[in-house]
């Protein structure tokens, strides 16, 4: 009878149960912990005198800082910021090498609990099997089936016993699959904190090879006469009032001069805590969108229809009717605009398809207006005015209005997953995902490579 063949069965189950139990206490006590806790002290220690090379490298870059504009001075200050960046790269390379590790490790457990999982769900796939199987028979059948009662009730206790195993392989699994979700989180914090000090090493590199390159050439000019230098004295300010000149581009609005617009992202800056270049560069990228889709006017609050500004082309929905219609008339009125001749954003593509999404993003920050109504009450405070004056078209407010998005969504931390994520978010609500729909991560990249070319801008005027 089939019912002769669940005793063996029953034993392979319970005999799972309990190679897979123990699994869970090696889970929670790594065999190696003695010797990453020896590694984590050693690597501390050197972390630590690491630190001290980094602050005393950064007292002298300081100090020199405050004797430039002479030869020796300027020598000095780029020998400190080579020094400080190389003692950094040290540093961060052996974060990484830990981190590595700490990365392998966790990967191949996390490889080790799916296999686990996969096994168990095997196992209990077999058990509920092999249950209903039993359940089929009825009494009568189970009891014929026997040859004599002793073998009936044997059958039984093995019954009861495949019943608990399920219950407890049940468990288990949940148990693992927990362990398993926390080890994902763990392991993509680390992966976070790995591509962080890469990304510290990279721009460290690029500081070494600039400052090499700046030496050699004061170097130089100390071999013939010292009012050369003057010429690279006045080489450096002229450089220094061409940034601070240069046209900075805001969509749907005029252009400022980069220094007025760093003196804005500053500002934004201290209230919100984002990175100054992390701001500008969100803006230059709205900027550049702005240039490459063109704008639009609104002609319907009620269907949320326009035209293009430039163009007149018809756009079915240029924004969401009634969600930013209703409030986009209200900014308007209270800042005394005409709605029809006040440019928003166009939707996404030459011609609106349904279901690729909506324009009306406003001003420099490109705040739909729903959303610049929810942040008002924190913009126009902190711009000095009342949230019923705060303007989405005044590149004052707009850098503020874009440094309080980019604080709530992350960005204060500034570390380089931490703001390439926020951007992904200012753009499409998501973190980078590659392959997400809309992809986003091209956002975050162009957005990260801005930033890192308006920094040098910044550290170079600070510099003068």
């Amino acid at each position: 009878m089939k019912i002769k063949s669940f005793k063996m069965f029953s034993m392979a189950g319970i005999l799972g149960f309990v190679l897979l139990t123990p699994f869970l206490h090696t889970f929670a006590q790594s065999l190696s912990e003695s010797e990453i806790a020896a590694q984590e002290a050693k690597l501390k220690t050197e972390y630590a005198e690491l630190e001290k090379e980094i602050l005393q490298w950064q007292s002298v870059l300081n100090e020199t800082k405050k004797k430039a504009n002479g030869l020796d001075g300027d020598v000095k200050m780029l020998n400190a910021k080579i020094k400080e960046a190389e003692a950094t790269i040290k540093a961060k390379n052996m974060a990484i090498n830990q981190l590595s590790k700490e990365v392998n490790a966790k990967s191949n457990k996390i490889a080790e609990l799916e296999g686990k999982i996969g096994e168990g769900k095997e196992s209990l796939a077999q058990l509920i099997r092999k249950t209903n199987e039993i359940d089929s028979y009825s009494l009568t059948e189970v009891i014929f089936g026997s040859r004599n009662i002793s073998e009936f009730f044997e059958d039984l206790d093995a019954y009861s016993a495949i019943k608990k195993a399920m219950q407890e392989h049940f468990t288990v699994v949940r148990e693992v699959k927990s362990a398993t979700l926390e080890e994902r989180k763990k392991l993509d914090q680390k992966k976070d904190q790995e591509a962080d000090a890469r990304y510290v090493v990279e721009i460290r590199k690029k500081t070494i090879a600039k400052s090499e390159t700046e030496k050699k050439q004061l170097l130089a000019v100390t071999k013939q006469e010292e009012k050369n230098y003057q010429t690279v004295l006045s080489e450096r300010q002229a450089r220094a009032a061409q940034i601070r000149a240069a046209l900075f581009r805001l969509r749907d609005t005029e252009g400022i001069p980069f220094g007025k617009a760093l003196e804005y992202a500053n500002m934004a800056s201290q209230k919100t805590g984002v990175r100054a270049a992390l701001i500008l560069a969100i803006l230059t990228q709205e900027s550049d969108l702005g240039k490459n889709q063109g704008s639009c006017l609104l002609s319907s609050l009620e269907t949320g229809d326009g035209v293009g500004k430039n163009t007149g082309t018809p756009f079915e929905q240029i924004m969401k009717a009634p969600r930013d219609t209703v409030p986009f008339g209200s900014i308007t009125n209270r800042l005394g605009r005409d709605w029809k001749m006040t440019p928003v954003s166009c939707p996404p593509g030459k011609k609106y398809i349904v279901g690729r999404g909506f324009g009306g993003g406003m001003g420099p920050s490109q705040f739909i207006p729903s959303t610049w109504e929810l942040f008002k009450a924190r913009i126009g405070p902190a711009a000095g005015v009342s949230a019923d004056t705060a303007n989405p078209w005044d590149p004052e407010h707009a850098f503020i209005a874009t440094g309080i998005y980019m604080s709530d969504l992350g960005a204060v931390a500034s570390s380089f997953t931490s703001e390439r994520n926020a951007s992904c978010k200012y753009y499409s609500g998501a973190s980078c995902q590659p392959g997400r729909k809309p992809a986003n991560v091209f956002y975050g990249d162009q957005v990260m490579q801005k930033a890192e070319e308006i920094q040098a801008n910044i550290d170079f005027l600070k510099g003068v």
